[in-house]
């Protein structure tokens, strides 16, 4: 006995210790900051238009168009064969970069490159299938670091290499090329999954607790119901081991899978506090992504590569950095976010509508710069918030479900954004008046939540003001009641 327990913990270690190198290894991409000046460089000699207009969009609509399906049978096949498959997408990704030339073989790459994106989903939910419960934090925290670290050492690295040692950008993709086929390779040593959250769930009567996530400390025992005012415990654990394991029917499996996540979806969304919470997260993150998408076209527009130094490594190491410190302080603060939560994304939604206006209206590389990372760091304090908000009232099952269905918005949001401003068979804007177009939309996000959480106060004040007369009249009724009491009970004697 002892030694099976042994050899299930060396097997979560060994799973995790991969894992963690495999996370490091894709993420250590030093050329990633510097994809603009190298495909509108020499290398691949295209003009601003053609990658703003045309190759950048294809990326958007792939990464729709997989997430979905990605999502499923990433569970379905239990993890790992889709890991290995996000490895093959970065794999051939950076071979075409390297050795492929022309609009259509860009555009190749930015459609293996959104397969690649939308299968992450599998790396990490993966841990969560070889871990016990009691490690979801730990292991989440040592997976989340070691990406970031890997994310924040190839931005440095790509920098150095780019400003000191004069390496081309096509050396720089050689070696995100040499990276990513090291992923590959460690995928292949991760523990196939007995289990998985939705398809392969294991038959036990009792609800799973939720785990507590990285990105802020959650203490939680046993999930919560998604309602704020009734108990949905019975939704919230989802099928039954009865339901589960009927051998009757299945066939009928996967079509009961899809109806019970239907399900989880509705009860969810029907708590309001979740429903607002989701509703920023799918609004801004589409607004962030498209920022990230085409920030580097505005650095090359407002400095250009064949003429000026650049700097985008540098820049995305500190933002990394940033945003690591601002997700981290998150657990720091002492604030009612229930009441006071919408307030915060009003506020930092305007900051980041401002640091938008001005990398518009500027024409300073180094403005540009520094609203870049200001915007960064409001994103991801706000996001890091928002995700604590729906994970502490949700089971892991939950959780994943909304944090999938969350981006699967904010995706659809960002390809119609893509479709009407960015790609040349809509406006086709230049990459000036998108910006203008994005300050303008965190300016409506900003005031919807601000005007939202302005009713919220002062709606809470009135009900604190009526309150505070009804209490003082029962307290004034009792003091009554009691004199009564012993005027009676002094004439009585």
């Amino acid at each position: 006995m002892g030694c099976w327990k042994q050899e299930k913990s060396n097997t979560w270690t060994f799973a995790t210790l991969i894992l963690c190198l495999y996370g490091f290894f894709y993420m250590m991409k030093p050329s990633e900051p510097f994809l603009t000046p190298y495909l509108m460089g020499p290398d691949k000699n295209l003009t601003i238009d053609e990658v703003t207009n045309q190759i950048f969009p294809v990326w958007t609509y792939s990464y729709l168009a997989l997430l979905f399906p990605v999502f499923l049978i990433t569970d379905y096949v239990r993890y790992k064969p889709v890991i290995l498959l996000q490895g093959i997408s970065f794999i051939v990704t950076w071979l075409l970069l390297l050795f492929a030339h022309g609009v259509l073989a860009m555009q190749a790459v930015e459609f293996f490159y959104g397969m690649a994106t939308a299968t992450e989903v599998a790396y990490y939910a993966y841990i969560y299938s070889v871990v016990s419960t009691e490690r979801y934090q730990r292991v989440t925290s040592y997976c989340r670091s070691s990406t970031l670290l890997a994310a924040t050492i190839a931005a440095v690295l790509g920098q150095l290499l780019v400003s000191l040692a004069d390496v081309s950008y096509f050396h720089l993709n050689a070696i995100t090329l040499a990276s990513v086929s090291l992923a590959f390779v460690c995928s292949f040593f991760l523990p196939m999954p007995q289990k998985s959250m939705f398809f392969h769930r294991k038959d036990v009567p009792e609800t799973l607790p939720a785990p507590e996530k990285a990105v802020a400390t959650v203490s939680s025992h046993r999930p919560s119901s998604c309602q704020e005012d009734q108990g949905s415990a019975s939704a919230d654990r989802g099928p039954t081991p009865e339901q589960q394991a009927d051998p009757a029917k299945p066939q009928n499996h996967m079509l009961r899978v899809m109806v019970q996540l239907s399900k989880d979806l509705r009860d969810c969304y029907s708590s309001r506090k979740l429903l607002y919470w989701s509703l920023w997260w799918a609004l801004a993150t589409a607004g962030f992504n498209q920022v990230v998408n085409y920030i580097q076209v505005l650095w090359d527009y407002r400095a250009p590569s064949h003429s000026s130094a650049v700097y985008n490594g540098a820049v995305e190491a500190i933002a990394t950095f940033l945003s690591s410190v601002t997700s981290f302080v998150v657990q720091y603060m002492k604030i009612k976010w229930d009441l006071f939560g919408e307030l915060a994304l009003g506020i930092f939604s305007a900051i980041d509508a401002c640091c938008l206006f001005l990398m518009h209206f500027t024409t300073n590389i180094w403005a540009c710069y520094s609203s870049y990372l200001i915007f960064k760091a409001c994103y991801m304090l706000l996001i890091t918030i928002a995700t604590f908000q729906i994970a502490v009232n949700l089971s892991m099952e939950r959780y994943a479900l909304m944090f999938g269905f969350n981006n699967f918005v904010a995706l659809a949001i960002q390809t119609i954004l893509t479709v009407v401003i960015v790609d040349s068979k809509g406006l086709g804007l230049d990459i000036v008046t998108q910006f203008l177009i994005y300050g303008s939309y965190f300016a409506v996000i900003a005031g919807i939540f601000l005007i939202r959480s302005i009713c919220m106060l002062v709606s809470s004040k009135c009900k604190r003001k009526t309150a505070r007369p009804c209490k003082e009249h029962l307290n004034h009724a009792e003091h009554e009641s009691k004199e009564q009491i012993v005027t009676g009970y002094s004439t009585w004697l």
